[in-house]
């Protein structure tokens, strides 16, 4: 198979004039013959740099925020042949220098000024781009940091998910699965009439990487890279949404792919009557589960979402909602890179999947990927998930209850930003809640009481308490596509979780186990 960036270029010469690239913040762009050019130059500079410094100096790391500077060095290491290990900007200090350790990066690509690990040394501002500078590492005696056999052969990319404990993981992709994916994801939206895409996830994070920059620029489409604090992102802990709800006005993109939070906060402003740019005809979601409410109600609201489903080991997108093809409260249908089967409730990915993990090669003859996450198929195909395996609640009366379900119907509330739902070996649920302070506490009960008459009455939300402050990647109660981080939660707010259960002998139908903010 021919590789991305080959055929990214050969395609651009049906459109060379055609915006590639487009900075709204900074008013720059690339047009395909500029984008081709930069890349090949720079591809060039990073072909030489093991021959002019160092030998085996191992794969390069990339810390920078969304910028065209970020896509020009990403697609220069692919038409270089040269693994990239993308590092988020809102890892911790700890994290990003795990992260280039584990996949012995020996040489780091980023902005001065950012904060990086001593072992790094400056070099010289990064050709053909006008952010980002190179530093080599200075490993001294420790030589084993660069050891090649910590990558499976044919490694080409290492992204890091933000797993479940403080060192994320490094998942480790080939070219032909890259490009194969790629490939389908372009493929799959081909009747989209998208020529703009907005880029509002960190470039760093593989489903913005391959949906939101690869397969657009298969299509010849315009990708646009704000940096993010323009769109209102300040850091990993907050957020402004005038911002984002501006920035979005001002682009009038085509096409965007968002975590659930951010799709509740265009449907909460949507509420308040903001309009969506009528330019909008293809919203992704994907990082959580989203109740169906909540989906119908955006697309009411004039929101074109269809929810999708994936994996880093799955090189991200295995299943997606598409026009003409959307059922509300499924992930879609499978996409045609991979076999996707259920398994005692759980699903199982087949096709192409990723080489394995930095210092652990995948074995390939080890069948199906298990995923953790619960799902089935309905009788045309769709695939719904029910949570994930490891989160399953079981109510002291055997109830088996995935907390993302009853989270994702919580969400839909008005007013209600965050929510997490216990109950473990308890008897009935109770939940934990970030919600806008006009939000009293009695309009807050009705809403709750609305939503448990949509549950079953095993799975309804019998106490809450709010807390004083969201849950935030920063403090590590947040994953970074805005899923909670369990244990982190249950061990940061048990006190609070403990006065949802008091007492086995006090009916919640009855006792109001209600409290303020903590």
């Amino acid at each position: 198979m021919q590789g991305l960036w080959q055929q990214i270029s050969d395609l651009s010469l049906g459109h060379q004039d055609a915006i590639a690239l487009s900075e709204p913040d900074s008013g720059q762009s690339l047009n395909y013959a500029q984008l081709v050019e930069r890349v090949e130059k720079l591809a060039e500079y990073l072909q030489q740099l093991d021959a002019f410094l160092s030998p085996d100096s191992g794969p390069l790391g990339l810390l920078a925020g969304n910028g065209i500077d970020w896509i020009v060095t990403d697609l220069a290491a692919l038409a270089a042949g040269r693994c990239l290990i993308p590092v988020p900007t809102f890892f911790s200090e700890k994290q990003r220098e795990h992260a280039l350790d584990d996949a012995g990066a020996g040489f780091l690509i980023a902005p001065q000024g950012v904060t990086l690990p001593s072992t790094y040394e400056l070099l010289n501002p990064l050709p053909e781009t006008g952010t980002l500078s190179l530093w080599q590492r200075q490993i001294g005696n420790d030589s084993n940091l660069l050891s090649a056999d910590r990558l499976p052969v044919g490694t080409v990319k290492v992204t890091y998910t933000s797993g479940s404990t403080g060192n994320p993981k490094g998942v480790c992709l080939s070219e032909e699965h890259i490009t194969v994916v790629a490939n389908t994801l372009a493929d799959a939206t081909r009747d989209c009439p998208i020529r703009r895409h907005l880029c509002v996830l960190p470039l760093a994070t593989l489903l913005e990487n391959l949906a939101g920059v690869y397969a657009p620029l298969l299509r010849g489409a315009e990708i646009c890279v704000p940096d993010l604090a323009t769109l209102g992102f300040r850091g990993s802990s907050s957020f402004v949404p005038q911002l984002f709800l501006q920035g979005i006005g001002t682009v009038r993109p085509h096409s965007m792919i968002l975590i659930p939070q951010l799709l509740d906060c265009l449907v909460e402003a949507t509420r308040a009557g903001w309009q969506p740019p009528d330019s909008l005809v293809f919203i992704a979601v994907g990082g959580g589960k989203v109740s169906r409410a909540m989906l119908e109600e955006a697309e009411r609201r004039g929101l074109p979402v269809y929810e999708g489903y994936g994996l880093s080991e799955c090189g991200s997108v295995v299943s997606l909602n598409l026009p003409g093809r959307n059922r509300s409260g499924s992930v879609g249908r499978p996409l045609p890179h991979v076999d996707i089967e259920i398994i005692d409730g759980e699903i199982f990915v087949g096709g192409q999947l990723c080489l394995g993990y930095t210092g652990e090669p995948r074995d390939s003859g080890s069948g199906k990927l298990a995923t953790g996450d619960l799902g089935c198929f309905d009788e045309d195909g769709y695939l719904t998930i029910n949570g994930r395996r490891k989160n399953l609640l079981i109510t002291s009366f055997g109830r088996n209850i995935s907390p993302e379900w009853i989270e994702a119907e919580l969400n839909t509330i008005p007013g209600v930003l965050q929510t997490f739902v216990t109950g473990d070996a308890q008897p009935y649920l109770g939940a934990l809640l970030v919600a806008l302070p006009g939000l009293d506490d009695s309009r807050l009960q009705e809403a709750i009481e609305l939503v448990n008459k949509r549950l079953p009455d095993y799975a309804r939300v019998k106490c809450w308490q709010r807390i004083g402050s969201p849950f935030s990647v920063s403090e590590g109660t947040l994953t970074a596509n805005g899923r909670p981080r369990r244990e982190a939660i249950l061990n940061r707010y048990g006190k609070q979780i403990d006065a949802l259960f008091p007492s086995p002998l006090i009916n919640p139908d009855v006792e109001n186990l209600r409290t303020g903010a903590q």
